[in-house]
């Protein structure tokens, strides 16, 4: 099984018809996404040819594009400042999964967006400023390459894209049934803990690879949760040791006061946990292939 998307799954993409939007839905339609629509008031109607011989229709709003094919995932892609109407749109159309890609949204838009959507309580966010969702050899939400991987048996949730993408690689020989992007920014829609529990409930699931990094306390939380509650083994690996004090890294949510949200700060939280922590990616994955050797 996966979580959160399946190959069950119809995707439609909001901002198709730009840049970005065109170059992704090509690479998810290239790894067998099946996209649905694409949303573009400004182009409704039309239809946009993707290689492969793929056809894709333009609606104007989601809820047209999901009263017309079913959708039950969208894709952002709009530019920042479009992109807290192009959420509300979604939220209020009740898709049940919201993948925002866009980096670069004001937080106060992404806080006025996130709890419309917890007040509605009918979509699950994913990001923003994330790689988004893919469940090898079924369906990919976002931007990760669909390449590096495939189907198997373990799960990944990471803050970081670059690190969810090399973590895929490092642990090919294995594979995954659903790889997380959640992103990096202060106020996210899916958190470490939401991806550790849809992990454990999953039956073909037998371990999880956790990423977390610098700033907050999203990781001290997460190793509460795994502690009460996940009977399933997880590795863990923390990015940011070298990071100086009091410096915003990358992304939004990496900024460190003090000894709070450190990486010394969350290894330890996770290690007490019963996490094993890697000092590297690699080493993380080497430390996974081993406990699943023993089961």
């Amino acid at each position: 099984m996966s979580i959160f998307l399946d190959e069950n799954s119809k995707v439609i993409v909001q901002g198709m018809t730009g840049s970005e939007g065109m170059k992704h839905s090509q690479r998810m339609l290239d790894s067998g996404t099946a996209i649905v629509g694409g949303v573009n008031p400004r182009k409704a109607g039309q239809s946009v040819s993707f290689d492969g011989g793929h056809e894709v229709p333009v609606f104007g709003t989601v809820k047209e594009a999901m009263e017309a094919t079913g959708a039950n995932v969208s894709v952002v892609f709009v530019p920042p400042k479009f992109a807290k109407d192009a959420a509300i749109e979604a939220i209020d159309a009740e898709i049940p999964l919201l993948v925002i890609i866009t980096e670069g949204i004001p937080v106060r838009d992404s806080a006025e967006f996130f709890n419309y959507s917890q007040e509605k309580g009918t979509t699950r966010i994913i990001g923003p400023n994330c790689p988004g969702v893919i469940s090898p050899g079924k369906s990919n939400a976002g931007i990760t390459p669909a390449n590096i991987t495939g189907a198997g048996k373990l799960g990944l949730v990471s803050k970081s894209g670059t690190l969810t993408y090399q973590m895929m690689y490092e642990l090919s020989d294995i594979g995954f049934t659903t790889c997380i992007g959640i992103g990096g920014d202060p106020i996210i829609g899916t958190t470490h803990i939401d991806a550790l529990e849809a992990f454990e409930q999953d039956p073909d699931t037998v371990g999880v690879v956790m990423i977390g990094e610098i700033g907050g306390d999203a990781e001290e939380r997460a190793a509460a949760y795994i502690q009460e509650n996940m009977t399933k083994p997880v590795v863990g690996y923390v990015a940011g040791f070298t990071a100086p004090e009091g410096k915003t890294m990358g992304h939004a949510g990496a900024i460190v006061t003090g000894s709070a949200g450190t990486a010394q700060a969350k290894k330890e939280a996770l290690e007490a946990a019963g996490v094993k922590v890697g000092k590297t990616p690699t080493e993380t994955a080497e430390l996974m292939r081993e406990i699943i050797k023993g089961l």
